[in-house]
């Protein structure tokens, strides 16, 4: 049972990175620091334990894993990338948490299932290759599947958020704010690693 949030953190480091990442999809791994801080902020917000939850594009697992450990009672991952899941699986595996995750390969628009919450870092537009858009529709797919949503952005574009959140019927009620740090791994970087300011929003649809 974890009972700290550092002991998630440390649960979280394990977790690899994707095996294979592919700039067209945007791929970076979420940090266990912020990946653990996110998860634990749900948690004292009432928004995990004894729930379902699930992560849109959730890469090798970081997110849906810590989700798992904090008491969610089913977990949904959702990626179109076969390599990052088998990872997930694996992990899921190592730390006891299988029975109650389940990881689907497909792309997030085909998910039809509904949830009580779902945590997510979409693609957010850090790198040129993005399409600009993918973020607001994972924001918008994820509002059709739970109530409450926590969701990776980029910072300078929180006044663009705040209006697409309105126009989905949906309130931001808190923003968490993280310096998230993009390590060399694409062809196309200069850096060996830059940071990045990272909104986490979380968003109540009003219903």
């Amino acid at each position: 049972m974890i009972t700290k949030k550092r002991q998630l953190e440390m649960a979280l480091q394990a977790i690899p990175s994707h095996p294979h990442p592919d700039p067209n999809l945007e791929q970076y791994h979420t940090p266990a620091s912020i990946a653990a801080d996110v998860v634990w902020n749900a948690q004292a917000y009432g928004d995990l334990r004894d729930m379902k939850v699930v992560d849109l594009g959730c890469g090798t697992g970081i997110l849906a894993l810590g989700v798992a450990l904090m008491g969610a009672v089913e977990v949904v991952g959702v990626d179109v990338d076969i390599d990052a899941l088998q990872v997930a699986n694996s992990e899921a595996v190592r730390l006891e948490v299988q029975d109650k995750c389940r990881f689907l390969n497909m792309d997030m628009n085909d998910f039809q299932e509904q949830a009580d919450t779902v945590i997510q870092n979409p693609p957010f537009g850090a790198q040129k290759a993005h399409r600009k858009d993918a973020d607001r529709r994972f924001l918008e797919k994820a509002l059709e599947v739970a109530p409450v949503v926590y969701s990776f952005h980029l910072a300078k574009t929180m006044e663009f958020l705040e209006q697409i959140v309105k126009a989905l019927n949906s309130n931001v009620t808190h923003v968490f704010n993280y310096n998230f740090p993009l390590p060399r791994i694409y062809h196309f970087h200069q850096d060996e690693k830059r940071e990045v300011e990272v909104v986490v929003l979380r968003i109540e649809r009003m219903e």
